[in-house]
């Protein structure tokens, strides 16, 4: 077994458990923190195939956006545990369920004679070559529109995350903005004369 063959099976193993670990999870916290460990080990993987923009790519910005910004929604929302941990047996032979026909989907692609491409036939590369730029031209004409499709849904998955922790609920503090605008400053500042000290 080679040195790379190695790393492949070392950074798949750990990337199927900290998956496992993102869905298995009871914790929302937890389920992001497997979930950051989840993109690095990908990004490791991604270096093994010679792609260093894609790996750089997932560090900095689901690493040290994406994640980030899910673990900031997910502390906002103030989930109640224990009402997750009650309904999760209740839809368990569901998630099963659709657990096994994922790996049979899995399968069928595996063994299908499309895949030619093996670990160890990766195609070496010049020096000079730039995987960057292909990326580019490939995803700016082949890919146009799922390109465009992904940010505008990127958009509206913003906006759900600040309407669903703007949403009401006891002991919420909220601006008033008429108020703050019609507010005199009489009202707000007292001006203390006081005699000097030496």
């Amino acid at each position: 077994m080679t040195f790379e063959l190695f790393l492949f099976y070392l950074f798949g193993t750990t990337l199927v458990g900290s998956a496992m670990g993102v869905i298995l999870s009871r914790n929302p916290v937890y389920a992001v923190l497997f979930l950051v460990l989840a993109f690095i080990n990908s990004s490791f993987l991604w270096m093994l195939i010679q792609a260093e923009f894609l790996a750089l790519l997932l560090i900095v910005v689901y690493v040290g956006a994406v994640a980030v910004l899910f673990l900031f929604v997910v502390m906002m929302m103030d989930i109640n545990l224990a009402e997750l941990q009650q309904g999760f047996t209740k839809y368990a032979p569901v998630g099963a369920v659709l657990g096994v026909i994922v790996l049979i989907e899995i399968g069928f692609v595996m063994m299908s004679d499309q895949i030619t491409i093996k670990f160890n036939e990766v195609q070496e590369f010049a020096a000079d070559y730039s995987n960057t730029e292909e990326l580019g031209i490939e995803l700016y004409t082949n890919y146009i529109y799922p390109f465009e499709l992904a940010a505008i849904i990127l958009l509206i998955a913003i906006v759900v995350a600040i309407t669903l922790t703007m949403r009401k609920r006891p002991g919420l503090k909220v601006q008033d903005i008429n108020k703050q605008v019609a507010v005199d400053a009489k009202d707000r500042v007292r001006i203390v004369k006081m005699e000097a000290e030496e």
